[in-house]
């Protein structure tokens, strides 16, 4: 059982980008949250209601929106990794 968050990840299971976000996230031993996105990007509504467009992955955490996985990896390890302060 993982650490709960109130992380949601917008990914797809065939994008490599959200794959390593997600292994981080299975690394850090977390809970959270995945929106399957469409193929299409006119199809990602969900997404670009949460994050002002359409790429993938997109991670949000309380009112921190990441767009780009080498953006939310660091974020990751700031914030849930070995050196971050125990709540």
């Amino acid at each position: 059982m993982g650490r709960p968050t109130d992380i949601v990840l917008y990914q797809a299971e065939w994008c490599p980008y959200c794959a390593r976000v997600r292994q981080k996230m299975t690394d850090l031993l977390l809970d959270y949250k995945i929106v399957n996105v469409p193929r299409p990007h006119a199809e990602r509504g969900e997404v670009k209601a949460a994050s002002g467009q359409t790429g993938i992955p997109v991670m949000v955490d309380g009112g921190v929106v990441l767009d780009d996985d080498d953006d939310i990896i660091p974020y990751l390890e700031e914030k849930y990794g070995k050196g971050a302060a125990v709540r």
